[in-house]
């Protein structure tokens, strides 16, 4: 729902920077509540990369980054909502190897404003879940990772077909975790 930023940045109780679609910015109001609150605006027609790039900044800057493991909300108006993740959760956390990953869940969003929906039913009740953190260095050494050290990661690194494997078995999980925390 386009509500889920709002109920993420309540629950974390600081702010968040999401990655939002041009679509998001072209009207001058939203554009100037966007940017004052610090929302990165992204071309889909420039491919992932170029959002990644602004991802990397956010964290470089050591300022909290939400984003959506399946690259966007889902538009479906019936569960299951949850889609297939993209890969670029596990190549920022791969990147950032140290910095947590929260897995955040919002259940009641949709039916408090539905897809393409313009009104918003406030008698809807909206529960945030909160898992615990994972930062890619545990995952990669734990069970689940493979138990790899960080000189297997390194070797790893050099192939860009194990990495690959190795970030869509994260995001996999990532989902996977989000979905047996509730997600709609």
């Amino acid at each position: 729902s386009n509500l889920d930023p709002i109920f993420m940045v309540q629950a974390a109780r600081r702010p968040i920077h999401f990655l939002s679609k041009k679509e998001n910015f072209e009207n001058p109001l939203k554009r100037l509540v966007m940017t004052s609150t610090g929302q990165i605006e992204t071309f889909r027609e420039t491919g992932a990369r170029d959002a990644l790039a602004r991802a990397v900044d956010v964290l470089d800057a050591g300022l909290a980054l939400g984003i959506y493991p399946e690259g966007t909300r889902s538009r479906k108006r019936d569960p299951p909502y949850l889609q297939r993740g993209k890969t670029g959760v596990a190549r920022l956390a791969a990147r950032f190897p140290d910095v947590p990953v929260v897995p955040m869940v919002m259940v009641g969003t949709q039916n408090m404003m539905s897809p393409g929906s313009k009104m918003i039913r406030l008698w809807e009740r909206v529960e945030v879940r909160i898992d615990e953190p994972i930062n890619f260095a545990q995952w990669a050494a734990s069970e689940q990772g493979g138990g790899l050290s960080d000189g297997d990661i390194g070797r790893l690194s050099d192939s860009e077909d194990e990495m690959s494997s190795m970030y869509r078995r994260f995001t996999d999980q990532l989902i996977e975790t989000m979905r047996q925390m509730g997600a709609p």
